[in-house]
């Protein structure tokens, strides 16, 4: 069949690399979807904000180190084959992930906890740079040219589910205990019981042949001897990691963090919503919003990528401010019961109304992402040949995501904090407060890396050849 399989195979090839996929995701979002509680645990306790800047940027850490990850696991796979390679991370990722689960709090051991988790975290990251590109690359080579962005919008949908099945976790597991018992040691059971489902999936990926575009290449001998060098050692080649990344992952990245991430951490931090009801508002966008994966997967096979991907940006760009001045207006609103108060800070929980309207200004966001991300992973398999693919795709997809996305948490409440504290001091000085909105001001990062990429894709992407059989 020229390389690719039937549709009744392609659904057990799907169904085997997505489960570790999922996996994986889970495993890696677990710490941001519990950034606040963890913020508590394991760095020193004098100011509030500077434990979860902390917290953050130990979560961003395991975005920068993605690329790196890239490089050795793509080599891997570009060597040994895409089964061995994802069954490899796998493993790194699901160990690295109990083990957070295990590290004693700074109350215990001090400074060598942050330490400890940052390095786990770094292994997270290798772990989750070698994942994605092997499994999207392994979907890709089995499935059939017209039907390749449909096939591989699957794999697309695993990092919201991850994210989803995180949230959805740690809800079932605070609702089962006490907030006591849940703040002193009960936000260790996501990261344990990550260890059962890495098992499962391990068993099942066993079991998966290797890619036949990759094994005809095996049989022949034309296997790259210099992955890295290939792919960006050659003028020709490395001129399309470059455009793959400023002209596409590199936007993507930022709306898929703004879109849920950046979204759920402006729920719990500026608007102050209770943990619980913060994350099913999230898994409750994430639920809707889901099948537009799918959905701009399959009709990139029928107008092209280029334009979807970058009409997500530019609505991006367009709609962010408005959406998040709604979403403040919409959740001080008043309609919420305090349920906790720490100083002048209240936790709160949003009446039904209010709760509704916030998962439909996020499911726009959602949606949104689906639009960048959906189409992405066959964009990028068809730019690169088989030889060097997997090593190829696997970088600029982890820059894009893990620097410029993964960073997106950090810079952006860094923004949002500093704007903040502008505006205490000039109230104190009896100034003009200098920022109007500043809990808008994170999302200008966004804004301008969304801008700068949407630009580059219209100028450069042609959009057009979805050839990946050399």
């Amino acid at each position: 069949m020229n390389g690719t399989s039937s549709s009744k195979g392609l659904v057990g090839i799907i169904a085997a690399s997505s489960v570790g996929t999922l996996i994986e995701w889970y495993d890696f979002y677990i710490f941001g979807s519990l950034a606040v509680v963890i913020a508590t645990k394991f760095f020193p306790q004098g100011d509030p904000t500077v434990a979860l800047l902390s917290t953050l940027a130990t979560f961003g850490a395991g975005f920068v180190v993605r690329p790196f990850g890239a490089i050795v696991f793509g080599r891997l796979g570009d060597l040994a084959g895409r089964k061995f390679t994802f069954l490899l991370t796998l493993v790194l990722m699901g160990l690295s992930t109990f083990a957070i689960g295990c590290v004693p709090g700074f109350a215990t051991i001090g400074y060598w906890a942050p330490v400890l988790v940052l390095l786990l975290r770094l292994l997270q990251g290798l772990a989750l740079g070698g994942e994605y590109g092997g499994a999207a690359t392994y979907v890709a080579e089995h499935a059939p040219p017209n039907a390749r962005g449909f096939w591989t919008s699957w794999i697309q949908t695993t990092a919201t589910v991850g994210l989803f099945l995180s949230l959805a976790v740690i809800i079932t597991v605070k609702q089962s205990m006490s907030v006591e018992d849940f703040t002193a040691w009960g936000w260790r059971i996501p990261f344990w019981i990550s260890i059962v489902m890495v098992g499962v999936s391990i068993i099942i990926r066993l079991r998966m042949q290797e890619s036949p575009l990759f094994a005809r290449l095996k049989e022949s001998g034309q296997l790259s001897t210099n992955p890295l060098r290939e792919s960006f050692g050659k003028r020709l080649n490395l001129k399309f990691v470059l455009l793959a990344l400023f002209g596409a992952t590199m936007g993507q990245g930022v709306v898929w963090y703004t879109g849920q991430f950046y979204a759920l951490s402006f729920i719990q931090n500026t608007l102050h919503v209770e943990l619980a009801q913060a994350s099913q508002l999230i898994m409750w966008s994430l639920l809707l919003g889901t099948p537009f994966f799918i959905f701009f997967g399959w009709l990139s096979d029928r107008i092209g990528r280029k334009w979807i991907m970058l009409s997500g940006m530019l609505l991006a760009i367009i709609l962010y401010r408005p959406l998040y001045t709604a979403m403040y207006e919409i959740g001080m609103s008043g309609e919420h019961t305090v349920v906790a108060a720490k100083g002048a800070i209240e936790t709160i929980l949003l009446s039904e109304k209010v709760f509704w309207q916030l998962v439909g200004l996020v499911f726009i966001q959602v949606v949104l992402v689906t639009m960048v991300y959906g189409p992405i992973a066959a964009f990028l398999v068809e730019l690169f040949p088989t030889r060097i693919r997997y090593t190829s795709m696997s970088l600029p997809y982890h820059v894009g995501n893990g620097i410029f996305g993964g960073m997106l948490p950090l810079v952006a409440t860094y923004l949002t904090s500093r704007a903040a504290r502008a505006n205490e001091l000039a109230t104190q000085a009896g100034l003009p407060l200098p920022y109007d909105k500043p809990y808008l001001e994170g999302l200008w990062y966004p804004i301008a890396i969304a801008a700068v990429c949407f630009v580059v894709g219209a100028l450069f992407i042609n959009g057009k050849d979805n050839r990946i059989d050399d």
